[in-house]
């Protein structure tokens, strides 16, 4: 039988006061935890956190990914008139999302995390082939049932991947990791974008985007939702330092449901975090509906879609790594991530008013309003603002998994976080999508003015938690609450705190 393999580790503490210790730590045997060497780059063993971060980060590429730059043209690709289709579609998505979200964490602890992203990946391939059934069929039905459908599948992804996202790095690296993760799957989103540029370049006109457009994001969800099955479960998942993920051992339903209310009950302090929650996708449909979709023609809003992605790839970077910031305590972070925040949603959403204010839907109503060309007088400015809605979105939801993140590193915990998280995010996107496609929905500015009085006033409720919560580090005594369960996971395990290698 092969022997697990000493290697030293650098042990660093979180404050640059502490002196560097150099300590051996084990690594397990097999082809999972061998590491090599690309030139001068280590890549890290198949189950390190590293690795498993980058593969769940390509199948958000190719599933999450393809969704965002097919409704990034606003309407899902479809003309402006028919952009009931997808605020029909997706009504029934964030609703069904909203629900499932909620018991998501259930899910994802019981079937796995492979089967949970499996089973969300093709989700997103039926919806995409509802909206290429529709050019040629025109049923209605089957592109509501396919958001619903996605809903449920969606659900289950997101909280997978928020639970890896948050839990497998050790606690200096956190905002790294989402910053990892947010680069790579904004990039699926751009390179989709690319593709309908490419597809859709000739057509100034407001058209429907191609078929060929629809069949190719169909086959690269369909390969995301395959990529699922090359992760290696939770249990296997060993740090640098020699560290496990925290885990409980075959969890039951009835258990999982006992440990989803019992997150509310004793971590209470999550309910301040739920307005952030609930604001974090209610922005998309004003912005992908009412200002890509009804300002701009076909390939300018393909134009608009890959600035826009980029920009989150840019958010995600300057964020997740200034989060991480060691020189820095993590609790004064927390709060002057909480200041940049809200200097952010006043200084872009402010110029949004000033844009919004030059139109509303009476002015888009006909067939052949003016809509912006990237040749058109006057279209830089509201390029630049799209570009910086698109960098906010980024901030905004680094800072979110940061601060719950920061708040905890047991798995389980945060697997309800971040199932909480996309229902009541998912529950928001309902709402603002349904009004949104009512025969008289309601005015623009009404719209506008409600995701800037969202995003404004969930950041004064979440301060509290910035405050009392978030810790410099968290004791592993507060993560592990013992029952019988996880006495029996851990027997037998050395556990080592991230604090002691920081």
């Amino acid at each position: 039988m092969a022997e697990a393999r000493k290697r030293p580790t650098t042990a660093a503490t979180e404050s640059p006061a502490h002196p560097v210790e150099i300590k051996e730590v084990e690594i397990p045997p097999g082809w999972k935890y061998k590491s090599f060497k690309l030139g001068p780059i280590t890549i890290p063993w198949y189950a390190s956190p590293e690795s498993q971060l980058i593969l769940v980060s390509f199948v958000c590429f190719l599933c999450p990914g393809m969704f965002n730059a097919l409704n990034g043209l606003g309407g899902a690709g479809q003309v402006s008139s028919n952009a009931s289709l997808s605020a029909a579609s997706n009504s029934a998505l964030y609703a069904t999302f909203a629900v499932v979200g909620f018991f998501a964490g259930t899910v994802t602890n019981t079937l796995g995390i492979r089967v949970a992203l499996s089973f969300g990946g093709l989700g997103y391939c039926v919806y995409v082939g509802a909206f290429l059934c529709y050019n040629h069929t025109q049923n209605f039905g089957y592109i509501v049932f396919a958001g619903f459908l996605l809903g449920c599948c969606a659900g289950i992804l997101w909280c997978a991947q928020g639970a890896i996202m948050m839990s497998y790095p050790p606690e200096r690296l956190k905002g790294r990791y989402i910053s990892w993760f947010w680069i790579i799957f904004n990039l699926g989103a751009v390179i989709g974008s690319l593709a309908e540029l490419g597809l859709n370049i000739n057509k100034s006109t407001n058209d429907t985007v191609s078929n060929a457009t629809y069949i190719g994001f169909l086959v690269l969800t369909f390969f995301g939702a395959c990529l699922s099955w090359t992760l290696v479960d939770a249990k296997h998942i060993v740090r640098r330092d020699g560290s496990k993920v925290i885990l409980m051992k075959h969890p039951t339903w009835k258990t999982e449901i006992l440990g989803l209310w019992e997150t509310l009950r004793n971590d209470s302090y999550i309910i301040l975090l739920f307005p952030m929650f609930f604001a974090s996708n209610w922005f998309y449909t004003y912005q992908f509906n009412d200002v890509n979709l009804v300002r701009f023609n076909t390939r300018t809003r393909a134009l608009n879609n890959i600035l826009y992605w980029l920009a989150q790839m840019i958010g995600a970077l300057t964020f997740g790594f200034a989060l991480d910031t060691s020189s820095i305590r993590r609790t004064t972070r927390a709060l002057v991530a909480w200041v940049i925040m809200l200097v952010l949603t006043f200084a872009i959403w402010g110029v949004g008013y000033a844009f919004q204010r030059k139109y509303t839907r009476k002015d888009t109503a006909p067939k052949d309003h003016f809509v912006y060309d990237w040749n058109s007088n006057g279209y830089i400015g509201p390029m630049f603002l799209y570009v910086f809605y698109g960098f906010y979105d980024a901030a905004w939801q680094t800072c979110v998994y940061w601060f719950m993140g920061a708040i905890t590193n047991n798995s389980r915990k945060l697997a309800n976080f971040a199932g909480f998280y996309k229902g009541i995010q998912s529950g928001g996107a309902a709402i603002i999508w349904r009004l949104d496609g009512l025969n008289s929905p309601p005015p623009y500015m009404n719209l506008f003015a409600s995701c800037w009085a969202l995003l404004a006033g969930s950041l004064v409720i979440a301060l509290p938690v910035m405050i009392l919560k978030i810790k410099d580090t968290v004791p592993v005594e507060e993560d592990l609450k013992f029952t019988d369960e996880t006495i029996e996971e851990f027997i037998g395990h050395r556990i080592i705190h991230d604090s002691s290698i920081q």
